[in-house]
């Protein structure tokens, strides 16, 4: 089980940073970026209510909306040069900062996922407006934790620039920095309007959309793309509802022919600038978990769990780094999940069970997407299967769940039962060890991968601490602590309690942490200092 879910054990673990401090990225997590963009655009949709291929839609958009303006000569915006194929880039990633203002959003709109959808759905400009007024912080979290992905990325400085402000306006009115005209990056715009036409004409047509987009002309955007926008529209969405967006994408660097249409080549920009590049799948583990602060390091914990399972059992290196991968991989889903669902004490309607319940259906979903990790969303896909079919999604029993899926689901049953949540505390390793036992005496774990994962973690508590990785940035044990309170949603007062110090100090230590993480948000500086392995969980 990843967080609630079929497995009816207490969901709570020791989420204290002082503890075994493992290397930031294991060895054979590197992934070719291009499948952490996709899957962070599949979680980007979840987590906002969107159909799973609304940010896939949205690229295509972007991408022809910049190639026009590059033909008219429409250089509106700072970056206008850059290349159609970057305007689909960060349109895959404009919602990679979902989860990580997903406390925020919960609790301005009550529910995260469909507030969003309702959000942006909304062809009232001034109603839009008025909301995105609300959501300040929410915003500037966003596009600080976006910004930080690009950049751990390692993608061009253009296309991280215009991550930090992706919701800067036209008129001045956006976020975070209250940009305006050519001080915003261009492909913000070309982003916005791809997005706005394929919500607004999938939801109330392209008639209205236009009309809707005209309203917010010369305030969200500049007119000059909304009329070019308007010339092209129809055409664009017939081709877009056609497939135009699933077309083939060639080789980087090769041409089609005479098929090598405008579509193929942009397609082609964008797999040209990330085709050479590679990141470790621990940032995306990492986005997923930003959704509730007491899920920080949850799939990092996990993916260790059925890593060293699958050593015990004796399984061979190639299957070990699937298994570990696809730990990792395994919380795509909960992005799908309202936060409020979480919520201490909340009685779960069938309504809710069916949303959790579906969470690792979503997971083996976004395995059609990831050309490099196929195996390992399908695997993590399994995670809340049961030996007696009592899990979730397929229901599966007995032989029909592999055994690496039968070790992930013990060590996620594992870890959860390990992790402290609101109102639900950390079982101790016995507690834990009787709990695993329970669930195999009721044939829901299988017993030798559940015995796996405890004599794993035996051998784990049993050897001696590595030291963190090396990097740039050096944290004092202090502020490491302090971070690490603050990471998992402490307040200052409730972290200088069980540190032992007032919360005057806590505050002396967050704000140097901060400013040698260069971030300002706790969510921005927990994913950076968990990918650099500045902070363990």
């Amino acid at each position: 089980m990843t967080d609630p879910s079929p497995l009816p054990l207490p969901t709570s673990s020791s989420t204290t940073p002082a503890a075994t401090a493992r290397t930031a990225v294991a060895a054979g997590s590197r992934v070719p970026v291009l499948d952490a963009v996709r899957a962070l655009a599949f979680v980007g949709d979840l987590s906002m209510g969107q159909p799973v291929d609304h940010s896939t839609r949205t690229g295509w958009l972007a991408a022809r909306i910049a190639e026009a303006a590059r033909a008219e000569g429409l250089a509106l915006g700072r970056d206008a040069d850059q290349a159609p194929g970057h305007a689909a880039c960060v349109a895959l990633l404009r919602w990679s900062g979902c989860t990580a203002n997903a406390p925020e959003i919960a609790a301005a709109l009550g529910d995260d996922v469909g507030g969003r959808d309702a959000m942006l759905s909304n062809g009232s400009a001034e109603e839009a407006s008025a909301l995105a007024g609300t959501l300040g912080e929410a915003a500037l979290i966003h596009c600080e934790v976006a910004g930080e992905i690009a950049r751990l990325l390692g993608l061009p400085a253009n296309i991280e620039r215009a991550m930090r402000h992706l919701f800067e306006t036209w008129n001045g009115q956006g976020k975070p920095d209250g940009l305006d005209g050519d001080q915003v990056p261009a492909v913000v715009f070309h982003v916005a309007l791809g997005g706005d036409l394929e919500i607004f004409s999938r939801v109330h047509g392209v008639p209205a959309a236009l009309r809707y987009i005209g309203e917010r002309s010369d305030a969200k955007y500049p007119k000059a793309l909304v009329d070019l926008v308007a010339k092209h529209a129809q055409a664009w969405m017939t081709a877009l509802d056609a497939g135009a967006h699933e077309a083939p994408t060639p080789a980087a660097g090769t041409r089609s022919g005479g098929n090598d249409t405008p579509d193929r080549r942009n397609a082609g920009d964008l797999d040209a600038a990330l085709a050479a590049l590679d990141t470790p799948l621990e940032l995306v583990a990492d986005v997923i978990d930003l959704k509730l602060p007491w899920m920080t390091g949850l799939s990092r914990r996990v993916a260790d769990a059925a890593r060293d399972a699958g050593e015990v059992l004796g399984f061979e290196a190639a299957a070990l780094e699937r298994l570990h991968r696809a730990g990792l991989l395994h919380g795509i889903g909960r992005a799908s999940v309202p936060n409020v669902i979480w919520s201490e004490g909340r009685r779960l309607g069938e309504a809710d069970r069916e949303k959790l319940r579906l969470m690792p259906y979503w997971t083996g979903r976004a395995a059609r997407r990831l050309t490099a990790l196929h195996a390992e969303a399908e695997l993590a896909s399994y995670v809340d299967e049961r030996m007696d079919g009592s899990g979730a999604f397929r229901s599966a029993a007995g032989v029909a769940i592999p055994m690496p899926a039968r070790v992930l689901a013990a060590a996620a049953a594992w870890v959860t039962v390990r992790t402290a949540r609101p109102g639900m505390p950390a079982l101790g390793t016995d507690a834990a060890r009787a709990a695993m036992s329970e669930e195999v005496a009721a044939g829901r774990l299988d017993a030798q991968a559940a015995e796996a994962v405890c004599g794993a973690e035996r051998r784990r508590t049993a050897a001696p601490a590595s030291a963190p990785s090396a990097t740039a940035i050096t944290l004092s044990a202090r502020e490491t602590e302090v971070l690490g309170r603050i990471a998992i949603g402490e307040s200052n007062k409730e972290a200088a309690k069980v540190l032992g110090i007032s919360p005057a100090t806590v505050r002396t230590h967050l704000e140097s942490a901060f400013r040698k993480l260069e971030c300002s948000t706790r969510a921005a500086a927990t994913l950076k200092a968990m990918t650099m392995g500045l902070l363990t969980v």
